[in-house]
């Protein structure tokens, strides 16, 4: 059974500290990859501190991993030792479900395998890419363009296919106006995403601080949602909002600016109860609903797409040392935009 250095988390709460984890001896299915980086998700966070319940310790984060391929099984043929490949947040399903065979694997009835935090139809736990190694079915392995760096390439394979996800969804494209609340890890690259796409993209933040970034990235238009005088300017203007923060935030104060048929797509966090908004959705046939990470086939256009395009995550590297120093950044907003472990220095 291969051993793999690790960055674990003893107790909800606790500091990350170098270990070792266990991973299972490769089957004629898996996949052996070398990790070499690996994105630090906000999410990581919420369950490494148990925010959300029934988090598993002895814990390793990471879902956002990229390295390359050191064996393949017997059965394996779309892979190769040395390819670069990525890992995102998925490492199982049951491959039969209705939802399984639409490729919507994050919705599998049988309920899929998170690649951290998660227990194994073999009953055994995963741990995530905060390691060295690591062995997933070649199923759920990702290539990685040769345009995109890896550390840049790695947040992809969560906040860039979420973003991604929602907007093809809602069809979002030449002709479109789309808002991105928040510029954070997720917005950024919802961001370039949007722009890449064609739409009109306005940026609603706190502040005008990231401003010069914002349009940097392709926003047409930033503006500070502290002002009262954007809500009543922006009134009836677009046709999708995402909502990128993982802060609770008031939806009824950003459904007026929905046009007719309009969409508030939340990701990856809570919706308040809906009493108060039905007044609101009522005027106007808007719909307020969330959306989650994609399937296998959508993260690999994705990320084919991002190849061609050259889209990346903006991304600050950080060694294995930095890492609970990283943490206490991204709850206080201190990242531009996200952080990305070099796993070399573990």
């Amino acid at each position: 059974m291969p051993m793999s250095k690790a960055l674990v988390i003893g107790v909800a709460g606790g500091a990350l500290k170098p270990g070792t984890v266990h991973r299972r001896d490769p089957r004629p299915d898996d996949v052996l990859i070398h990790i070499s980086h690996v994105g630090i998700c906000h999410s990581d966070i919420h369950q490494g501190h148990d925010d959300w319940g029934g988090s598993i310790f002895p814990m390793v984060p990471g879902h956002e991993i990229v390295g390359t391929i050191a064996a393949v099984g017997s059965s394996v043929r779309d892979f190769a030792a040395g390819d670069r490949v990525g890992v995102g947040c998925l490492v199982d399903s049951c491959g039969g479900c209705e939802n399984c065979k639409l490729d919507e694997e994050p919705f599998c009835l049988k309920g899929n395998i998170h690649t951290y935090n998660a227990v194994g139809y073999d009953g055994e736990p995963t741990y995530g890419g905060y390691s060295s190694s690591i062995v997933v079915r070649d199923s759920f392995v990702l290539k990685i363009p040769d345009s995109l760096p890896s550390e840049t390439a790695a947040p992809l394979l969560c906040c860039g296919i979420t973003a991604y996800s929602a907007l093809r969804k809602w069809q979002v494209g030449p002709g479109k106006r789309v808002a991105i609340i928040g510029m954070g890890g997720l917005g950024h690259v919802a961001v370039k995403l949007a722009h890449s796409f064609g739409a009109e993209v306005t940026v609603l933040s706190q502040s005008l601080s990231k401003k010069d970034d914002g349009i940097r990235l392709g926003a047409d238009r930033f503006l500070a949602t502290g002002d009262p005088a954007t809500f009543a300017r922006l009134a009836n203007t677009f046709d999708v909002i995402l909502n990128t923060v993982s802060a609770d935030i008031s939806l009824e104060t950003y459904l007026p600016l929905l046009r007719l048929d309009g969409a508030l797509v939340t990701l990856g966090v809570g919706i308040p109860a809906t009493s108060m908004l039905a007044p609101l959705l009522l005027r106007g046939r808007k719909t307020v609903t969330g959306s989650l990470f994609g399937g296998l086939r959508e993260t690999q256009e994705m990320l084919d797409f991002c190849g061609a395009h050259g889209i990346g995550a903006e991304v600050e590297v950080i060694k294995a040392a930095d890492v609970n120093n990283a943490w206490r950044r991204v709850v206080n907003g201190d990242v531009r935009y996200r952080f990305v472990l070099d796993v070399s220095t573990l």
